[in-house]
């Protein structure tokens, strides 16, 4: 009897024991299957990380921490999918288009051809793109003058003859380059938002074409703020160059306009200003004229049949005097030199003028100064798309004199009831033609003293202020005995005429 109790309580001792490995077995897999769950991907995982990467933005499930993971792991160890197009091009504005070529590229001058020179093996086909570098891209006849570039991710066994270490930035002068109005609206402004939109830390080589030496020499002191490297002129090149990569065009933000919204670091045309002032103060240049303890307004002048001409341009000067004003006539040419202009009208408090190119001067003002356009009949929409926008970027006090149509020479021509006299507007509108034959090089305007002289006065309190501001003495405006024209300032390349 004892020993059968004993080998019952044995048994019960081991059918003790089996129970706790079995109970330990079942926990420990559970466990483990647990754990397993936590980091093998799901099915829906698994199709994510095998789909292209750019259709991961449509699974919902992307923002699921566990995912996160698992795609970083994915994605670090499998850098071919998610290296980025090598050949990018943006065509969504209406102004310009822009490309970037992002692997080590060799010119091939003869064509305007920009080579890869690093093999791609996700691309089964190299990929080919052109475009004129220009910003103003929807004006067909100016584009068709404008020499097309093109850039390729075809591998180029070419040997590189010139090494460059910074990216290329590709840009054309041709279309309007040599209205001093567009040098800088498609020009100077566009490649000030490039440099600083997509190169924010980086020196370029500036690559340019349609090249002409005129334009060099006149713009030759400010080019360095903008590239430290030697400018490569495209049109006259023989030998093959080569890059880290390449962007060919220009962005612009819209007529004489900078977006601070747009740009990486809220750059604005005063740091687009300051950029010219630095290349300018270097000059060597024949100093302005004194300051006589009054204003300086800058009255730029139009002469000859080019339309616009202020014909009682006697009468305006003499008005400006008796408000106060110290006078500068200034009429520039092709051949001006801007480094003495920079110190004319950096130098003066106003400066006005009929529309035209010339008032693109006013970015050499400094902010606060008084520039006041006159606006000719029909020309609303150029005076206020172009210099209102300048001047608001530039900080500076505008004013807007429009004439009336007594004052303008069209209704010699047309008669007063002639539709180009009651609705220039409409006219202009309709005609790019009528806008530039009839309102700007057939119409010269005669102002109406007693109303334009409200519009000095208020110049002059703003430049006085402005005066006073830089800690200048405002003398007295002394009475006019007799009127004594001014002279006019034309520095042509360091000497005074």
């Amino acid at each position: 009897m004892k020993k059968w109790k004993a080998e019952k309580l044995w048994w019960r001792i081991l059918l003790f024991f089996v129970l706790q490995f079995g109970f330990m077995f079942i926990f420990r897999n559970s466990t483990c299957h647990q754990e397993d769950k936590t980091w093998r991907p799901t099915k829906l995982m698994r199709s994510a990380l095998l789909s292209p990467i750019s259709r991961l933005s449509v699974q919902h499930d992307v923002n699921k921490p566990s995912l996160k993971i698992s795609l970083t792991r994915h994605l670090s160890s499998n850098p071919n999918l998610i290296e980025p197009k090598t050949l990018f091009c943006n065509r969504s504005h209406r102004l310009y288009d822009w490309c970037h070529l992002k692997s080590p590229t060799i010119l091939e001058p003869k064509d305007a051809t920009f080579f890869s020179r690093s093999s791609t093996p996700s691309m089964n086909l190299p990929m080919v793109e052109k475009l004129r570098p220009y910003p103003r891209k929807r004006d067909n006849d100016t584009m068709s003058n404008i020499r097309e570039i093109t850039l390729t991710t075809k591998l180029s066994r070419s040997s590189c003859t010139i090494i460059h270490d910074t990216p290329a930035l590709v840009f054309s002068i041709g279309g309007f380059t040599g209205n001093f109005f567009h040098d800088f609206n498609d020009g100077f402004v566009p490649l000030f938002i490039t440099l600083n939109a997509l190169f924010p830390d980086q020196e370029v080589t500036l690559v340019i074409t349609d090249y002409s030496e005129w334009w060099y020499g006149k713009y030759e002191a400010i080019l360095p703020q903008f590239s430290n490297h030697r400018v490569v002129n495209l049109d006259n090149q023989t030998v093959t160059h080569c890059f880290p990569s390449v962007v060919a065009g220009l962005i612009s933000h819209g007529p004489m306009t900078i977006n601070p919204t747009l740009m990486p670091r809220q750059k604005s045309f005063l740091d687009f200003r300051a950029l010219l002032e630095e290349g300018y103060r270097k000059c060597l240049v024949w100093p302005a004229p004194k300051i006589k303890g009054r204003p300086r307004l800058v009255l730029v002048s139009r002469t000859g049949p080019v339309g616009r001409v202020i014909l009682n341009q006697d009468n305006v000067i003499k008005a400006a005097q008796e408000e106060g004003f110290d006078v500068v006539i200034f009429e520039p040419s092709a051949y001006t030199y801007l480094c003495d202009v920079y110190r004319l009208i950096n130098g003066s408090h106003a400066i006005m003028g009929v529309h035209g190119a010339a008032l693109t001067h006013s970015l050499f003002l400094q902010p606060g100064a008084p520039f006041i356009q006159v606006v000719p009949l029909g020309g609303d929409w150029l005076a206020r798309t172009y210099f209102r926008n300048l001047a608001k970027g530039m900080k500076l006090e505008y004013m807007e004199y429009k004439i009336q149509p007594e004052e303008s020479t069209l209704i010699e021509k047309y008669g007063k009831d002639h539709v180009f006299i009651r609705d220039p507007n409409l006219i202009t509108s309709r005609n790019w033609s009528a806008l530039h034959n009839i309102y700007l090089r057939g119409q010269d305007v005669r102002l109406d003293i007693a109303r334009f002289r409200g519009c000095l006065k208020n110049a002059y309190s703003k430049a006085k202020r402005l005066m006073e501001h830089q800690g200048l003495h405002v003398r007295r405006r002394p009475k006019m005995k007799k009127f004594i024209r001014p002279s006019i300032f034309s520095y042509t390349y360091g000497v005074q005429s």
